[in-house]
């Protein structure tokens, strides 16, 4: 007979040759199931723990646990804040109550030590050049790790800040393979690109970070997206690079030139006259280099013969 419960575990089947079998609980359906002979001991199992809060002020108030914690914030999400000047019940505190915690704030801010501001200030600017290169949480998660070894191994010191945090940001896409180009960094935290490299080589240096190549496939993929090309000018200049790969003429040379080049010969291809210059300004490679990367893949696959 199946019993229906809100919550409860300690349950048994009757049989007498199920009694050495263990009850199973499968929390997907909601039921306890016995593990002998199969029999639905309890239905409609509730393990729901948390509430549903679909805005800040909503999960804070039904949520037990509160957020997660992250690396991208400067204190992990792992700080206490003192609240409004209301008791638990809801009431207004007295005045003198009140003046008691407004100087608890003012001590509890003034009381954070200078790393903290600093970190706050990092990775506010972190967030923002995520949202103007669209990266992951996963890989902003993994700059703001970086950031953090940067500051503990000292190397802050002579450097701006800006520079860092966007060396930690473009040493993450490297590792997590998002195609993110040194310019694409550089724009987006308005700083030049050599200060940009020389931070980086010294974070690599200090850290020993092992940072993969960029796949020129990925490159591709980004400059037919941006330039809204065809699925099969894509797919030929894929063909192009794989032939290219095979030929061994990809090794040593820009991986967004080789991309830039792979598109251009594949418009040509297929019929669609888009000039060097504009694929040199989406990929922020000169028109020269395109040139000559297109003139060497036509003549080693032996192209419009």
């Amino acid at each position: 007979m199946i019993r229906n419960y809100s919550s409860d575990y300690d349950v048994k089947c009757q049989l007498d040759t199920c009694k050495t079998y263990p009850v199973i609980t499968d929390s997907e359906r909601g039921e306890i199931v016995c593990g002998g002979c199969g029999l639905i001991l309890v239905q409609n199992i509730s393990n729901t723990y948390e509430s549903n809060g679909y805005t800040l002020e909503g999960f804070m108030k039904l949520a037990r646990t509160g957020p997660a914690t992250s690396l991208t914030m400067y204190d992990k999400g792992l700080s206490t804040i003192i609240g409004t000047n209301k008791d638990f019940s809801g009431n207004t505190l007295s005045s003198k109550t009140k003046y008691k915690f407004n100087r608890l704030r003012t001590w509890d801010q003034r009381s954070k030590s200078k790393n903290i501001a600093t970190l706050s200030k990092a990775f506010t600017l972190l967030h923002g050049m995520k949202t103007k290169l669209g990266i992951p949480d996963n890989v902003v998660e993994n700059a703001a790790y970086i950031y953090r070894k940067i500051v503990s191994a000292k190397l802050t010191r002579g450097r701006t800040m800006v520079s860092l945090i966007s060396a930690s940001l473009y040493a993450a896409c490297r590792e997590n393979g998002i195609p993110r180009t040194l310019d694409d960094i550089a724009s987006a935290g308005n700083i030049e690109r050599r200060i940009l490299s020389r931070d980086l080589r010294t974070i690599i240096r200090n850290l020993g970070l092992n940072l993969k190549q960029y796949d020129t496939a990925s490159f591709i993929s980004k400059i037919s997206n941006n330039m809204n090309l065809k699925e099969s000018i894509k797919r030929d200049a894929f063909e192009i690079l794989r032939r290219c790969e095979k030929e061994q003429i990809t090794a040593g040379k820009h991986p967004v030139a080789q991309a830039a080049a792979s598109l251009y010969i594949s418009c040509i291809m297929n019929g669609k006259n888009i000039s060097q210059k504009k694929f040199s300004i989406e990929s922020g490679v000169s028109d020269v280099t395109i040139r000559n990367r297109s003139v060497l893949i036509k003549k080693t696959l032996k192209l419009f013969e």
